[in-house]
């Protein structure tokens, strides 16, 4: 019996990614938006949806759903979303990188960077360090 639970789907999903099984990861990420209890889920299942979208601009009104989301989380619960913020920010900036909206993308990649002490130390946590990194070196380059 699997998990139907959104952290559970998003698992799932993350698997059939790493197994290179996109179509089956997308399906699996609209299950967890489907699944979602309240406005903590629908950032997570909005966040991973958006890696499955067939449009760069729709990629970011996804990771625009999701940085909405966890705002409204953090209106009242802000340390539940606080170490996701580098994240999104990360993904809707290289959004609009790749929509050649470059002013707004340094603008979330600033964001994500004013963010990065409140992520863990660990693989996650320098993977997020290395994106924005990466996003702000792209942006001084060009």
């Amino acid at each position: 019996m699997s998990d139907e639970s959104v952290v559970g789907l998003v698992q799932q999903g993350m698997r059939a990614e790493s197994k290179g099984d996109p179509d089956e990861a997308r399906v699996l990420f609209e299950r967890a938006w489907s699944a979602a209890q309240d406005d903590y889920d629908r950032c997570v299942a909005a966040h991973f949806l958006a890696r499955h979208q067939p449009t760069p601009d729709d990629n970011r009104r996804w990771n625009k759903e999701a940085l909405r989301l966890a705002d409204a989380v953090a209106a009242t619960e802000p340390e539940r979303v606080r170490s996701f913020y580098p994240s999104l920010h990360l993904n809707v900036g290289y959004a609009w990188e790749m929509l050649g909206q470059l002013d707004a993308a340094r603008r979330h990649y600033d964001l994500a960077a004013a963010g990065l002490a409140d992520l863990p130390d660990g693989p996650y946590g320098e993977m997020i360090r290395g994106g924005v990194a990466e996003g702000l070196r792209r942006l001084d380059a060009a």
